[in-house]
């Protein structure tokens, strides 16, 4: 549909055989064909309802930004406020790292800069170790996973959509973009590809216009993060652009990626490694129209891989983000074995290249080898009716709340639901096929005190 020649049916049959681009770099750079303008870098399982309620507290004043923690001198970095959110657990809320290595566990990867970074069991919620995992940080395209779980259950995948004007009004300078144009039709599924691929501001927008305007996509998705218990993010803008007082954390961008990936589209547009969007609409020979369309890649390399950098064995998903004030910024989840792991990384000191990825592979690395050796510092806790407590406001637009009306009854039939937050065992398989090598990720997704069931 829309010219994409990616067929319907298991994520499995949107992955192809993606070779490693030599020019795909961190740096600026524009992508022939696709209008890609690219920034430039810079250096569940719901336990008891008791246990829950412990987790829910909060110091009684958080610092609202990042650089609100005392540097060491002008020009040095900032520091981690010293009271943080304890949504998770109390010991999530200090400063520095947190980990508990039981006798015979290896010792975390000496080369990990990050400002922020957590390691998480994506089943069971469980944190195996973070480092400041509140502190409060621009999240850049990162949060891009929760405008998708906010709005991607609303608009039906086979939606048209012709672009005016207007839906591409209010991007940022610099914004990365697949190549959305003005009088162009749209389905819904080719936007959902360039906004997990591409990153793409341009296809967030118009999703936005069709979800009712950006406002209002806003304003669900503050009162979506409070739902999650993700206290600590507040959103100005849907597609993670650098604004004014836009926040999140590692623990947050957790949430949203361990809540998206309970719906089957979501996992499917995060584990695409390469797809067709369409083009223009172009006048031939003969005098017949006829619409182009182009190849498009994703741009999470530990997925497609890159010079200097491997795809990641068992790699499916989740998003990738950079921006000036955010550095680079990473979510991601791979299996291994029945093992399933979810990382977040942000803001490395940009010293090494693919940084933020080569940290989230280390600390990966380290997550399986550490498998039954740590005891928990902490957990990603469920989704509930109304917010509570854990964590500082989200300011104007963000107030508490549930899901609209529209938002729930919109939801897939494997998304969580519910006051009490219930969440859908899956399985499905995922193909991520690179160069000359393939691998078969076989991929469960289920939290433990639901059936488990299997995509076919």
């Amino acid at each position: 549909m829309g010219g994409l020649g990616v067929p319907n049916g298991p994520v499995g049959l949107y992955v192809r055989r993606v070779p490693i681009f030599s020019h795909y770099s961190d740096r600026a750079a524009a992508r022939p064909g696709t209008g890609r303008v690219r920034r430039t870098r810079r250096a569940t399982a719901l336990a008891s309802t008791a246990f829950t309620l412990s987790l829910l507290t909060v110091p009684a004043a958080l610092p609202a930004h990042a650089d609100e923690g005392e540097p060491n001198g002008k020009n040095a970095e900032p520091r981690p406020p010293a009271q943080m959110s304890t949504v998770g657990g109390t010991q999530l809320g200090r400063p520095g790292t947190q980990v508990k290595l039981k006798p015979g566990a290896p010792k975390l990867p000496a080369k990990v800069t990050a400002r922020s970074w957590i390691v998480t069991d994506a089943e069971s919620g469980k944190v195996l170790a973070s480092h400041n995992a509140h502190w409060r940080l621009p999240p850049a395209s990162t949060l891009k996973m929760l405008f998708a779980d906010t709005v991607l259950p609303k608009l039906p995948r086979d939606r048209t959509h012709k672009v005016i004007p207007a839906d591409l009004a209010g991007m940022g300078e610099g914004s990365s973009l697949v190549g959305v144009k003005e009088g162009e039709s749209y389905t819904v599924h080719d936007l959902w590809l360039g906004v997990f691929l591409r990153s793409g501001n341009d296809a967030v927008h118009v999703l936005s216009a069709m979800n009712g305007g950006v406002a209002k996509t806003v304003k669900e998705m503050n009162e979506r993060a409070r739902v999650l218990h993700a206290n600590d993010t507040k959103v100005v803008s849907p597609d993670g652009y650098d604004r004014k007082g836009q926040m999140s954390s590692a623990y947050d961008l957790s949430l949203f990626a361990r809540s998206g990936m309970q719906n089957k589209d979501f996992r499917e547009y995060a584990a695409t490694a390469t797809a067709k969007f369409p083009g223009e609409t172009k006048k031939k020979k003969n005098g017949k129209k006829q619409r182009e369309s182009f190849q498009i890649q994703n741009t999470n390399r530990l997925l497609t891989g890159d010079v200097g950098i491997d795809p990641y064995p068992g790699i499916a998903g989740v998003k990738n983000g950079s921006t000036t004030h955010a550095g680079n910024t990473f979510t991601g989840v791979a299996q291994r074995g029945d093992r399933v792991l979810l990382v977040t990384v942000m803001h490395p000191d940009g010293q090494e290249a693919h940084g933020v990825y080569k940290e989230a592979a280390r600390l990966l690395d380290w997550g399986f080898a550490a498998d039954g050796k740590v005891t928990p510092v902490g957990q990603l806790v469920g989704p509930g009716g109304a917010a509570s407590g854990g964590g500082t406001p989200a300011g104007k637009g963000g107030e508490a709340g549930g899901p609209s009306g529209a938002h729930a009854a919109a939801r897939h039939e494997s998304e969580p639901s519910g006051g009490a937050g219930v969440a859908l065992g899956i399985t499905a398989g995922v193909l991520v096929a690179l160069g000359l090598l393939a691998y078969g990720v076989h991929r469960r997704w289920p939290l433990p005190d639901l059936a488990r069931r299997r995509r076919r």
